[in-house]
């Protein structure tokens, strides 16, 4: 017992240490691990992972797919719904530090090994092949928390080994061909809330579990017999069809006596028999039909005083833990008012994909150029957006829309109006775990590489189910953003929903990594069309150019106009305006302009392409508004009307720079026919690349109050796909491209 104490006191410091200093070491991987780590691939039959390697290679450091690690040493290997067969191999014991092993969904066989790490908190075994029985050694798992094994082949009895497992909270065995009785020990599990042992062969008693605090038991389609214990007919979700359940053995001893009493033996029955108790053990009464009864246990001084020095060691580590969080808790920076969010708390499942953890609302920060909210007005908006926190951590949001009635040649919209009815339905961002994405993004390998953008690399990831997500990682600002900054973020950004917006569906903020995860839309953007060669660019005819740019402003007009406040894009260009096979549109990097911390213009000095997208008033002084987006649009629309880029060293001189080589065409119809881009497929009509070109010339003005508001442009470009809609008479002029 001493022993043990002090073994749990010993982990406790351990992982301490290891959570204080894991995240400023940059170690090779453990060696002991390596070694364990690579027996594991072996065994398994060296499946294709990405980063994996049985010979070479550092899995900590590589970020090999699934693994997870703590300074030097491996904790996690995750690796559900991967497609693995083989076997497990007899040296998963040699890992040092590992806590958590989820191999479920897979094709893996054979027994599970005997040898089982120590230090190990979740095991995830279910929905594999496995075969044989439970091992005994499950007795070492002092630590382990959470088992799955259910939905496998096992068989036999089940091992009398949870005399060591008080942390164990959830067992799940169902769907074996398991037998025999639950062992005696099993009411040793003093923490066990959730117990599934159906479509089992089990047979035997319940006894052994009327003392412990379930909250959900399901034993269906097993050999269970005798009566229900009627302590177990208190579960909240207790199933129990499917067994004999006869009166053929005798009823389980009274509760109500808090001693133990001895009844006369049956007529013609053997004398009982009692064994006398050792010295720190329970007296065993036999008898017939009798069944164990344990004696009130004594503990003896050296018990006491190890026990005293381990509380009071567990208690110092607490208020270590208490200090530092505090520590942090004063470094962060705080907003005008707090943030309006709950603690976030990442279950991890024993199966399938992560799930949503909380609803999240909408906190947008105004740019630094933009006028500040009153504080009246402050306190108003906290008033009306009160988050009601649910018993599940859900934070849901009032706030109904209004559909807006549209011209059927678009999808409907949503535009919020005044508040509070100016936000979107409430909306749930899914915490990923860096293993996770790391799985479907094949180790965030060059292959699923769609982009490399201003803020990071955006990846294409498959999940088990087929479903594409697209993955940015914000290396290029990770080093800069706080993580209470970056939740505000995915507040923000989750609360936009429009037909014409990327959306996002999730987030990762694990070991200081900052990741966004979008729904997948296409890996094209109008900047490959039009200027890299994309095979679309010929099929892009006249009526396909103008939907695109309606589809674009649409998304500019709900940032602008269907927020509140507004939100300014920042960087829209044709490389942000997605495009499917079906021409739809999407744009992306909405709600990042916090991020855009890089776009000063001392920064920007070399970088040309974009001050010929910029509005004049950046380039001066770097003030941005929602005028500067309409300038960016303009720009965009120059492009799809001629094919050109915004600059272009490997044209003349005077033709580097679209704007200044477009703008004093734009009025001249002559000059106006040559600048179209000949790729234009079909005819188009004079009048409308007259009103094309008039949309361009009022967003590019100088002076950013003579440019018109985004829902301006969204009717006039409306107006147009009606005109090209209906049947053009006779006589109307048009140009063949």
């Amino acid at each position: 017992m001493e022993g043990k104490i002090v073994r749990i006191i010993g982990l406790i410091f351990t992982g301490l240490i290891l959570v204080l200093t894991g995240k400023f070491s940059h170690a090779l991987t453990d060696e002991q691990d390596v070694f364990a780590i690579s027996s594991l691939y072996i065994a398994l039959g060296s499946p294709p992972l990405p980063g994996w390697n049985p010979n070479s290679g550092d899995p900590c450091v590589e970020q090999w797919q699934g693994v997870q690690c703590v300074g030097p040493n491996i904790t996690s290997i995750v690796l559900n719904g991967a497609n693995l067969g083989g076997q497990l191999g007899d040296k998963l014991n040699n890992f040092s530090s590992i806590m958590i092993i989820d191999l479920s969904n897979n094709h893996i066989g054979g027994p599970i090994p005997d040898n089982l790490p120590h230090t190990m908190q979740n095991f995830f075994l279910s929905d594999n092949q496995f075969t044989g029985s439970i091992p005994s050694s499950l007795s070492t798992l002092s630590f382990l928390t959470a088992m799955s094994l259910n939905d496998n082949l096992l068989t036999g009895e089940l091992p009398d080994a949870f005399q060591s497992l008080p942390s164990l909270t959830n067992l799940d065995l169902s769907s074996n061909n398991l037998s025999g009785q639950l062992p005696p020990t099993m009411e040793n599990l003093s923490s066990l809330t959730t117990l599934h042992v159906q479509n089992n062969q089990l047979s035997g008693l319940l006894d052994v579990l009327q003392d412990l605090p379930i909250q959900d038991l399901n034993i269906e389609n097993n050999l269970f017999s005798g009566p229900v214990p009627t302590k177990l007919l208190s579960i909240p979700n207790f199933k129990k069809d499917g067994n004999p359940f006869n009166t053929s053995v005798s009823p389980s001893p009274s509760f109500s006596p808090p001693t133990l009493s001895l009844s006369p033996p049956t007529p013609g029955a053997p004398p009982s028999e009692v064994t006398p108790a050792s010295a720190d053990g329970p007296s065993v009464v036999h008898g017939s039909h009798s069944h164990p009864v344990m004696h009130k246990k004594f503990l003896t001084t050296s018990k006491v005083i190890a026990i005293g020095i381990a509380g009071v060691l567990i208690f110092i580590a607490f208020l270590l833990l208490i200090f530092l969080c505090l520590c942090r808790e004063r470094k962060s920076k705080h907003d005008e008012f707090p943030p309006i969010r709950p603690e976030v708390r990442a279950y991890s499942s024993p199966k399938r994909e992560p799930k949503p953890i909380a609803n999240v609302s909408h906190v947008t920060k105004e740019d630094d150029e933009v006028k500040k909210v009153p504080e009246k007005a402050i306190q108003k908006q906290k008033e009306e957006h009160e988050i009601d926190m649910t018993e599940s951590g859900v934070i849901l949001l009032p706030g109904p829309v209004e559909n807006v009635i549209v011209n059927p040649i678009v999808p409907p919209e949503r535009k919020p109006v005044s508040p509070p009815k100016n936000l979107n339905p409430p909306t749930s961002a899914t915490s990923f775990s860096i293993a996770s994405l790391q799985q479907y993004t094949a180790n965030f390998g060059e292959e699923n590489l769609i982009r490399d953008d201003r803020l990071g690399k955006v990846y294409r990831a498959e999940l088990p189910d087929g479903k594409l997500l697209t993955v940015m990682k914000l290396d290029n600002v990770n080093s800069m953003l706080k993580m209470d900054e970056f939740l505000d973020l995915v507040l923000t950004i989750s609360e936009l929903r429009h037909p014409n917006i990327v959306e996002l569906v999730g987030y990762c903020s694990e070991h200081e990594q900052r990741l966004l995860v979008y729904n997948y839309f296409s890996d094209r953007s109008l900047h490959d069309i039009l200027h890299a060669g994309d095979e679309l660019k010929m099929n892009l005819s006249w009526v396909a150019r103008i939907k695109i740019a309606l589809g674009a402003a649409r998304a500019l007009e709900y940032l602008h106009e269907g927020c509140e406040p507004p939100i300014i894009h920042r960087n829209f260009e044709s490389a942000t305006v997605l495009v499917n096979d079906e021409r739809d549109v999407c744009v992306s990097d909405c709600g990042l302009a916090s991020l855009d911390l890089s776009r000063s213009v001392t920064q920007l000095s070399g970088r040309i392409r974009l001050f010929s997208s910029e509005a004049p008033e950046f380039n001066e002084s770097g003030v941005y508004t929602v005028k500067s987006d309409v300038y960016r649009f303009g720009v965009m629309m120059l492009e799809l009307l001629t094919g050109r880029q915004p600059y272009d060293s490997l044209r003349p001189s005077g033709e580097q720079h679209l704007v200044r080589w477009a703008v004093p065409q734009l009025h001249d119809i002559n000059a106006l026919s040559r600048m179209v881009d000949p790729s234009i497929t079909g005819k188009y009509p004079v009048k409308s690349l007259s009103r094309f070109t008039d949309i361009i010339s009022r967003c590019i003005q100088t002076g950013p109050e003579f440019r018109p508001p985004m829902s301006e442009i969204v009717q006039d470009l409306r107006c147009m796909l009606e005109e090209l809609s209906n049947k053009r008479p006779p006589n109307q002029e048009s140009h063949s491209a």
